[in-house]
């Protein structure tokens, strides 16, 4: 391995371990303890190094926002890859997709609702992004139903979900109603 291979893999796992910290700390004590000073302590290097990778604190969550987005897509194609027919498929995406708003608050808020200095909705939307939409619109698209554009069906469910996740988090729905939420959604929005 050459010098300079072996510089470029420290430099990237010093931004995987930025990342990582920065995740860490934002699911325990919120995006507001997530700092540069905090997050130089917490690795061991200096302010300086971490702004070697990073301008601030929006590129990180920028960061944390695309890894996020291409863990969510996953989960939603693994659960959906395991479902039987449309209906199945739906129903364990929208499951998927509020599981995972529940069990990665702070990733979720770096995806859906801090500026992390991403492109949503363009060309020049990253490829993360654009890909967790896609895991979406796989399952969706075959029951937008007639004459009804598969994408935009795709963002309206998707809205729905993202309501559902924000407003169970901030405690203006009962948790133990989401399943019949999904239930609802399913059978309604998407007239399965």
């Amino acid at each position: 391995m050459s010098v300079q291979e072996r510089k470029q893999r420290q430099r990237m796992e010093r931004e995987r371990l930025i990342v990582a910290t920065a995740r860490e700390l934002a699911e325990r004590q919120g995006w507001d303890a997530v700092t540069t000073r905090r997050l130089a302590e917490r690795i061991e290097y200096s302010q300086p190094v971490l702004y070697s990778h990073f301008r601030g604190k929006r590129e990180i969550i920028g960061a944390v926002a695309l890894e996020g987005a291409a863990e969510m897509a996953l989960a939603v194609r693994a659960a959906t890859s395991a479902a039987d027919g449309p209906r199945a498929r739906v129903t364990a995406l929208a499951r998927a997709y509020l599981h995972f708003a529940e069990r990665n608050p702070a990733v979720y808020d770096a995806i859906f609702q801090l500026d992390g200095g991403l492109a949503y909705a363009r060309e020049d939307t990253p490829e993360p992004l654009k890909d967790a939409f896609a895991a979406l619109l796989e399952s969706l698209g075959e029951v937008a139903g007639d004459g009804v554009h598969p994408g935009l069906f795709t963002e309206v469910f998707w809205a729905a979900l993202h309501g559902l996740a924000t407003l169970t988090r901030a405690g203006r729905l009962p948790p133990e109603d989401t399943e019949a939420r999904v239930e609802l959604l399913v059978n309604r929005l998407a007239a399965l």
